[in-house]
């Protein structure tokens, strides 16, 4: 095991195009590290210059103590786990195991025992005769993972390895890989687009943009801190609502004007967020997180000025919880990160109200109690956490807290 190290490293093409700038990250001996972010923010690129198969621009990369900007792939000891399971069909699952073994001419006996040993560990003890056209797409993972694992090198490397799975196997395979890179405590980068599986897997997740890293921390540290718009509104599912706001001094504390509507920021809010003081008369941008909505004729102690009125347009009642989609007459935030985190979830009816000057009223989502009894086309009152709001500068970007960057930014 080792850990793997960064110090400014980039990747630039011979066109001009910057994959990767100035990428700084230590990611710890028996570190689970994930990459996330949009597609082409640079997280493949950053994991094939660990694996060798991108060269390195510029910068330094370490794993363990060695620097490996110039080492072959094949002399580095890692072990890279890919999306399209690259398993051999002519041969069958022991074969595809041990198949690394034998290229380094390992003895039979210790190639017998560590592909037992892996096949134990995986489940796939009675599937070693059989070739991969047998294997279901959960069992074809587990091979390839099985082939990186007889190694025993000292970092894993997996480029979202999950991808080609349905959603009900993708929920049991992120248990297993987290279960077996713990039982292993080997070094591992795993790449992913999907934000459920960095949340999930992750011992720290490193959010990526553009080829920059944004914020490094733990996944509960993302959530509620995120260092700017962009984290905040990739973080979380469903995402962030995101709202023009104004602060105005109201009754010796502070109020976001929302669209018509006025949000009064209690004393806990202003504790978590001295910066806003600040921002008295300024506009900013309120982030929302679904969960922090909730019929108000449920949350009934909740006071008045912590209540949102607007329309229901659309009710999903998913047994557990319904998410509600209700309009209010506000204005969305309108940013250059909240247009990128819509262009990424292929949202193009935002994209075009924002390009078109905005909407007065916008759709919010929240994640209403299963006991609601809310119904489309009909008025709601929404009682709103409003200690649990987020602030964001709109010229900047960046959350507004104490005055200080955000724990975990990078």
């Amino acid at each position: 095991m080792a850990a793997v190290t960064f110090d400014k490293v980039g990747k630039t093409y011979p066109d001009g195009t910057t994959a990767v700038q100035g990428l700084d990250l230590a990611i710890r001996d028996g570190e689970f590290m994930v990459l996330v972010g949009p597609s082409g923010c640079g997280k493949t690129t950053a994991l094939r210059m660990v694996a060798g198969l991108e060269e390195i621009t510029h910068g330094v990369l370490k794993i363990g103590d060695r620097v490996v900007n110039h080492v072959p792939s094949r002399d580095r000891d890692i072990a890279m786990v890919f999306q399209s399971y690259a398993l051999y069909p002519h041969l069958s699952v022991y074969e595809n195991i041990a198949f690394g073994l034998k290229l380094k001419k390992m003895p039979k006996e210790e190639i017998t025992r560590r592909v037992s040993d892996a096949a134990k560990t995986l489940g796939l003890e009675p599937f070693l005769k059989r070739k991969p056209r047998a294997l279901s797409g959960g069992q074809r993972q587990r091979v390839a993972m099985g082939r990186a694992i007889v190694r025993e090198p000292q970092a894993f490397l997996m480029d979202e390895p999950l991808s080609n799975l349905d959603a009900k196997l993708r929920v049991q395979m992120r248990a297993e890989v987290s279960r077996l890179q713990t039982d292993l405590g080997v070094t591992t980068i795993y790449v992913t687009h999907d934000q459920i599986e960095a949340m999930t897997m992750g011992d720290r997740v490193a959010v990526m943009r553009k080829g920059e890293l944004l914020q490094v921390a733990t996944p509960q540290e993302l959530y509620d801190s995120p260092v700017n718009l962009f984290v905040g509104g990739f973080i979380g599912s469903p995402s962030m609502n995101m709202l023009e706001a104004t602060l105005e001094r109201s009754n010796g504390g502070l109020t976001a004007v929302v669209g018509s509507q006025r949000l009064g920021l209690g004393d806990k809010t202003l504790a978590e967020h001295p910066a806003l003081k600040e921002y008295e008369g300024r506009p900013v941008v309120v982030g929302i997180r679904p969960e922090d909505l909730e019929d108000a004729s449920i949350a009934s102690e909740t006071p008045p000025d912590r209540r949102l009125h607007g329309k229901v347009v659309l009710r999903e009642a998913l047994g557990s919880e319904i998410m509600a989609h209700f309009e209010i007459d506000a204005r969305q935030a309108m940013t250059d990160d909240v247009r990128e985190l819509a262009q990424d979830v292929g949202d193009e009816r935002s994209v075009q109200e924002m390009e078109g000057g905005g909407e007065t009223e916008t759709v919010m989502v929240g994640r209403f109690s299963a006991r609601s009894k809310i119904h489309e086309g009909e008025a709601t009152e929404v009682a709103v956490d409003t200690h649990a709001l987020h602030f964001f500068d709109p010229e900047t970007g960046l959350g507004i807290y104490d005055g200080a960057e955000t724990k975990g930014a990078a």
